[in-house]
């Protein structure tokens, strides 16, 4: 199944390419679509129909809004045809179980769930539609007359299964005109690989660890152990899902387009602010400007601020599933984003850099505790196992072997969360043009390395999920 790993998309994308290539600029699209809904088939058969009757939807009301919406009360009719279908497909598929558990839980009921399989990418590409309609009712783009460019828009394989999130607005454009050139295919390409050695290298890795410690009962794990699997669940969401927003804008540019950046750098952020402008940026945005921004942002004083702060919060945290432990963790930031606007924020610029940056990172540690732990008791029981100093070990002998087999990627992948390589390639820019010629020869070497390597990994491990294909 495609969407269990990476090998499918791996051996892929190059037939993709020599076909994409080789054919007219007119047939670009057309062949860009076929691949990207035999990738989206070969995982979801079915659910196929539904992305396309989604976009079919939205295409003909942004069609009608466009020949009928003479008047405000018009186009808001052809706006809420389109949203309030999107919302009810996303809600069923997505929380129908979850809603019938809630009613059995406070009604006492023995209602069986529906036991409904989730369709892959499902939030992203509903999100991404109704980002081309809600637009065109505010008039920041014009109507696209093409199905064809608007379902290749909508299906993109890259960006297909999950994110980032690609608005209409930012690509429209380059569905119908864009340039290939050879520098943007092999930027395209390294940024790809780049994504793939953060995925097999980093993330599945650590990763491994985490599933490990995550299973010891708690007379076996010691505060020690309980924040390493902590921390080792932050590297691996981060490697994984930035891995997957890399390889994602690097086929975008080798196909020609540009997505915006999904990740800067976040586990170096110096507040909670800061690192929500830091982490998936195509969903904090999004949220801002469909959601917070016409709620009224902070312009309606403080109670009104924080009610829409919590609204979004809310909203972000059920986004990513439908289980309580997702609630609290938008719950959880909503809170402190308040606290860091209203209480402490000054405070917090006026501390040392270090500690600034030890702050956000502890919160964001403990908040991914929340986010990985669907099971109400087992988190519960987790973050006992975080404060429990008094009651369990410090440290152990099996936090020091875990240390002394996993330390070495830990530490790699603590650096790489920093920008080393960004700051490397300025550098590099200084150097005189035979010290550039003789650091190419030796990246080359070694990204050379590296695709042995994720290639070996990629062969011996079966299991090469990306985590957010699951929301």
């Amino acid at each position: 199944m495609v969407f269990s790993g990476i090998p499918f998309l791996f051996f892929f994308l190059p037939l993709c390419l020599i076909l994409y290539y080789a054919v007219p600029f007119s047939w670009k699209n057309g062949i860009l679509l076929i691949f990207s809904l035999i990738f989206y088939a070969w995982g979801e058969p079915l659910y196929i129909l539904l992305m396309l009757f989604s976009t079919l939807l939205d295409y003909t009301n942004g069609r009608l809004m466009e020949r009928f919406g003479t008047t405000k009360l018009r186009k808001t009719f052809f706006l809420c045809c389109s949203i309030c279908v999107n919302l009810f497909i996303l809600g069923f598929f997505k929380y129908a179980d979850f809603a019938v558990s809630l009613v059995n839980s406070m009604l006492g009921t023995r209602i069986t769930p529906p036991g409904i399989h989730l369709p892959v990418g499902i939030s992203f590409y509903t999100f991404q539609t109704m980002s081309y309609i809600i637009d065109l009712y505010k008039s920041e783009v014009k109507a696209e007359h093409s199905y064809t460019a608007y379902l290749t828009y909508v299906s993109m394989f890259p960006q297909l299964v999950a994110g980032p999130i690609v608005r209409f607005a930012d690509i429209q454009e380059q569905l119908h005109k864009r340039t290939i050139t050879f520098n943007g295919m092999q930027t395209g390409f390294l940024r790809f690989l780049l994504g793939l050695f953060k995925k097999v290298l980093i993330a599945n890795q650590v990763g491994a660890l985490w599933e490990e410690i995550r299973m010891l009962g708690t007379a076996n794990t010691s505060v020690a152990t309980a924040w390493l699997g902590a921390l080792c669940f932050t590297l691996q969401l981060y490697f994984d899902f930035s891995a997957y927003s890399d390889m994602a804008i690097g086929m975008g540019h080798m196909l020609g387009f540009t997505y915006h950046e999904n990740f800067r750098y976040p586990l170096t952020a110096i507040s909670v602010t800061d690192f929500w402008r830091r982490w998936h940026i195509s969903l904090s945005t999004w949220f801002r400007d469909y959601v917070y921004i016409p709620l009224g942002g902070n312009r309606r004083g403080i109670p009104r601020h924080l009610f829409n702060i919590a609204v979004v919060w809310f909203l972000t945290g059920l986004w990513h599933g439908a289980s309580w432990n997702f609630i609290l963790w938008g719950v959880y930031y909503g809170i402190l984003l308040m606290l860091e606007k209203y209480i402490w924020g000054k405070a917090l610029a006026k501390l040392p850099k270090l500690l600034q940056h030890a702050y956000a990172f502890l919160i964001v540690v403990f908040g991914f505790v929340i986010f990985a732990i669907t099971d109400w008791n087992a988190l519960g029981t987790y973050i006992y196992l975080l404060f429990s100093f008094a009651s369990n070990s410090l440290a152990d002998t099996r936090f020091l072997w875990y240390l002394g087999n996993y330390g070495l990627i830990i530490a790699i992948a603590c650096v790489l969360t920093c920008p080393i390589y960004p700051w490397l390639c300025q550098k590099a820019l200084t150097l005189s043009r035979p010290k550039r010629r003789f650091l190419s020869a030796i990246s080359g070497m070694a990204i050379l390395l590296l695709f042995v390597l994720s290639t070996a990994y990629m062969v011996s491990d079966t299991y090469n999920p990306f985590l957010y294909f699951r929301f």
